[in-house]
């Protein structure tokens, strides 16, 4: 029996990839985003390629949609192997003029706590409800796609909303894998690194496949692998 993956954000960039990899790993993905019309395209794509993949509409921002995601799962498989949280958001205003607009001195309320819903709460509640189906299926690997600049020992400033988002979701990596211990559900946090995304820009340094390859590799862990943990390119990060 091939594993089954949840992918959350996976209808483009990093996501979409992850699903690919995964797939060409014989894991059966499940890719989830916010966008019927856009989930279904790019997973038409994948089956195209021969990998597979169904989709599932899902807003991490939305406590509901997520539960109707894992009443889909239960009923239909009954069981849940691998979690990729990737959906994530940056509402923060970008750097003009070589300075940052969003200093934490002028940061919206608002707008820290859109990002953290997204960001840091959906991925705890995908975990709450993956987590019973990873041991009922005796094999769970949980990546939480994070970001250096939620890294404390490297804190810098501005954007301030997305930093404190991935910050807590390093927090919430490091809770489930210590109440885990010994079910063979590993957590783990991923840095992708500064990836050609529509987030990251075009000017940003890695291709989406480099950027997924990490992400890809914590979710297949042998079962003797790391949990509780914060990598980028396969390697140990401070926290």
């Amino acid at each position: 029996m091939s594993r089954l993956a949840i992918v959350t954000g996976g209808n483009r960039g990093i996501g979409l990839e992850v699903c690919r990899q995964l797939a060409m790993k014989d894991v059966q993905v499940i890719l989830t985003c916010r966008n019927p019309e856009k989930g279904e395209e790019a997973t038409e794509k994948l089956n195209a390629a021969g990998h597979a993949a169904v989709f599932h509409p899902l807003d991490v921002d939305d406590p509901e949609s997520i539960k109707a995601l894992f009443e889909h799962v239960e009923e239909k498989f009954g069981w849940l192997n691998i979690l990729v949280n990737n959906a994530g958001i940056m509402l923060d205003p970008r750097e003009t003029n070589g300075g940052a607009a969003s200093s934490s001195l002028t940061a919206s309320v608002e707008t820290i706590s859109n990002t953290f819903r997204t960001n840091t709460l959906g991925a705890l509640q995908m975990c709450q409800l993956a987590i019973p189906l990873m041991k009922r299926a005796g094999f769970g690997r949980i990546v939480n796609v994070s970001s250096g600049m939620g890294q404390l020992s490297d804190m810098g400033g501005g954007y301030a909303a997305y930093r404190i988002s991935k910050t807590a979701l390093n927090a919430v990596t490091r809770i489930f894998a210590e109440e885990n211990q010994g079910t063979n559900v590993l957590v783990n946090s991923v840095c992708p690194g500064w990836v050609r995304t529509d987030m990251g820009g075009p000017g940003a340094q890695r291709t989406v496949d480099q950027g997924a390859e990490t992400i890809t590799w914590a979710a297949t862990l042998p079962d003797d692998g790391p949990t509780g943990g914060f990598f980028r390119d396969k390697k140990r990060i401070d926290w």
